[in-house]
């Protein structure tokens, strides 16, 4: 199995601080998806864009979250825009060179 790298990046109609607080309880539903890692989440404030970074085991882990209720809630929710998703395979050689978190447990 490769682990695999999942990005997802939208716009948000919202303020951060109204983004951080709708998001809140969707960050405790996510930390329990089968196969993830880890996510760190992201802003850009001035082009009120937000970004998801997340670590899966494998590429059906990926796929699955893909395909589950939180991407196709972001999708559907009008405050949100131009939603894109991107998967890639883990270099796992490379990543370990520049200290890529990518060996961790699961809490």
């Amino acid at each position: 199995m490769t682990k695999q790298v999942l990005q997802i990046n939208f716009n948000i109609g919202i303020s951060r601080s109204d983004f951080e607080k709708a998001s809140a309880p969707a960050a405790s539903v996510i930390a329990k998806t089968p196969g993830l890692t880890w996510k760190v989440w992201g802003v850009d404030e001035g082009r009120k864009e937000v970004a998801g970074i997340y670590l899966f085991d494998d590429s059906s882990s990926a796929q699955k979250y893909q395909a589950g209720e939180i991407v196709a809630m972001i999708k559907s929710d009008p405050a949100f825009s131009n939603v894109t998703l991107k998967q890639f395979e883990v270099m796992e050689d490379l990543t370990k060179v520049t200290r890529g978190p990518i060996q961790l447990v699961h809490a």
